[in-house]
Protein backbone atom coordinates (compact mmCIF):
# COMPACT_ATOMS: atom_id res chain seq x y z
CA UNK A 1 0.00 0.00 0.00
CA UNK A 2 2.86 2.38 0.70
CA UNK A 3 4.08 1.95 -2.88
CA UNK A 4 0.95 3.76 -4.09
CA UNK A 5 2.02 6.83 -2.12
CA UNK A 6 5.20 6.91 -4.19
CA UNK A 7 3.65 5.99 -7.55
CA UNK A 8 0.92 8.63 -7.54
CA UNK A 9 3.32 11.61 -7.35
CA UNK A 10 5.58 9.99 -9.95
CA UNK A 11 2.61 9.52 -12.29
CA UNK A 12 1.54 13.13 -11.75
CA UNK A 13 5.06 14.32 -12.56
CA UNK A 14 5.03 12.26 -15.79
CA UNK A 15 1.69 13.77 -16.80
CA UNK A 16 2.91 17.30 -16.11
CA UNK A 17 6.05 16.66 -18.17
CA UNK A 18 3.98 15.22 -21.03
CA UNK A 19 1.68 18.26 -21.04
CA UNK A 20 4.66 20.64 -21.03
CA UNK A 21 6.28 18.78 -23.94
CA UNK A 22 3.01 18.80 -25.87
CA UNK A 23 2.54 22.56 -25.48
CA UNK A 24 6.18 23.15 -26.39
CA UNK A 25 5.66 21.14 -29.60
CA UNK A 26 2.54 23.14 -30.46
CA UNK A 27 4.24 26.47 -29.80
CA UNK A 28 7.29 25.57 -31.90
CA UNK A 29 5.06 24.62 -34.87
CA UNK A 30 5.91 20.92 -34.81
CA UNK A 31 2.37 20.15 -36.01
CA UNK A 32 2.28 22.80 -38.73
CA UNK A 33 2.43 20.63 -41.86
CA UNK A 34 1.72 17.01 -40.98
CA UNK A 35 0.67 15.85 -44.47
CA UNK A 36 3.92 16.83 -46.15
CA UNK A 37 6.00 14.96 -43.60
CA UNK A 38 3.83 11.87 -43.93
CA UNK A 39 4.18 11.79 -47.71
CA UNK A 40 7.87 12.68 -47.68
CA UNK A 41 8.86 9.08 -46.95
CA UNK A 42 7.03 7.95 -50.07
CA UNK A 43 8.98 10.21 -52.43
CA UNK A 44 12.36 9.43 -53.89
CA UNK A 45 15.21 11.74 -53.03
CA UNK A 46 15.33 12.99 -56.63
CA UNK A 47 11.65 13.92 -56.62
CA UNK A 48 12.04 15.67 -53.28
CA UNK A 49 15.00 17.68 -54.56
CA UNK A 50 13.00 18.70 -57.64
CA UNK A 51 10.09 19.80 -55.43
CA UNK A 52 12.45 21.90 -53.31
CA UNK A 53 13.94 23.51 -56.42
CA UNK A 54 10.47 24.31 -57.74
CA UNK A 55 9.48 25.93 -54.44
CA UNK A 56 12.70 27.96 -54.31
CA UNK A 57 12.18 29.29 -57.84
CA UNK A 58 8.70 30.62 -57.00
Amino acid sequence: MSVIYALIPVAIIFVVIAVIVFFWAVRSNQFEDIEREGSRILLDDDEEQENRNDREQR
